[in-house]
């Protein structure tokens, strides 16, 4: 799979999210480099989703996100759903594609929510293997993407990081990093997002995701629903310190403003990313 490259560097995108398709083709051609697309919310045979979507192609390179591949399940994995993807990712051209490290379900029930899994050498084994079978039917490199998590295993043996890591040289695959997610799960478990960072490979991250989230008693709940916190920026500008800015996109999935309030968080990502490159060079 190492033939099989993804493209370089995009800038600064969205999250393509219906409220915004006017606006993104009428109004704000120019402020936004790319969009990623949510990969289920297109998986249909036509109609207003496909209609639009054909049009923004027209306009900005797009990424491909999904949130049902389970590549952490003890099931098979679903070849139909994989080949379905593959279809709509010639389609749109799209640059990459991405999931997470997580699985969503058993026995076929899919429990709409990305839970964690243990971080062992076993678990290791099994999701590489995966990641490779799906690459194979994609026909590219899969980014995956770190979660926020609530819980811990007693099994875990290595921290996140060196999981994440280890499932990237393994697989042969590249790394989605979200920001918010690490930062989210730092609170929730007490590590240090700093260390974190520094144990991810470098050459492994294709993309960061930006988003806000939630606090519901004693834990942060990665919610899509708000604007990204002074945290969140300072865990970027030190993520871009040390991976450069690459490909960063601003998630929003719920109370989602206009799109001229997440155009002024992407440039201050923008400007985040200037000062931190300029500090690392």
């Amino acid at each position: 799979m190492s033939n099989l490259l993804t493209s370089s560097a995009l800038g600064f995108g969205l999250g393509l999210r219906p409220a915004h398709y006017d606006d993104l083709l009428n109004k704000h051609r120019g402020q936004v480099s790319w969009l990623e697309v949510l990969t289920e919310n297109y998986l249909v045979p036509g109609g207003k989703p496909l209609h639009y979507l054909a049009r923004l192609r027209e306009l900005y390179p797009m990424v491909m996100h999904g949130v049902s591949l389970s590549i952490a399940s003890q099931d098979a994995l679903n070849t139909d759903y994989l080949r379905e993807v593959r279809t709509l990712a010639d389609q749109l051209e799209a640059r990459w594609i991405s999931d997470h490290l997580c699985w969503t379900g058993v026995d076929g029930t899919n429990l709409h929510d990305l839970l964690p899994v243990p971080f062992t050498d076993e678990a290791l084994r099994h999701i590489a293997k995966r990641i490779g079978q799906a690459q194979d039917i994609l026909g590219r490199r899969l980014l995956i993407e770190n979660v926020s998590s609530y819980l811990t295993y007693r099994e875990s043996e290595m921290s996140e990081w060196e999981f994440l890591s280890a499932l990237a040289h393994e697989a042969d695959c590249l790394l989605l990093l979200d920001v918010n997610n690490i930062y989210v799960s730092s609170v929730n478990h007490g590590f240090n997002p700093i260390e974190y960072l520094a144990g991810v490979p470098a050459e492994r991250v294709q993309q960061f995701h930006l988003a806000g989230h939630s606090k519901v008693g004693t834990h942060l709940i990665d919610t899509h629903d708000a604007p990204i916190i002074p945290e969140v920026w300072h865990l970027y500008g030190a993520a871009v310190r040390r991976f450069g800015s690459g490909s960063t996109m601003i998630e929003r999935d719920d109370n989602i403003p206009a799109l001229s309030e997440l155009l002024a968080e992407l440039d201050k990502a923008r400007t985040i990313a200037e000062h931190a490159e300029a500090q690392a060079a």
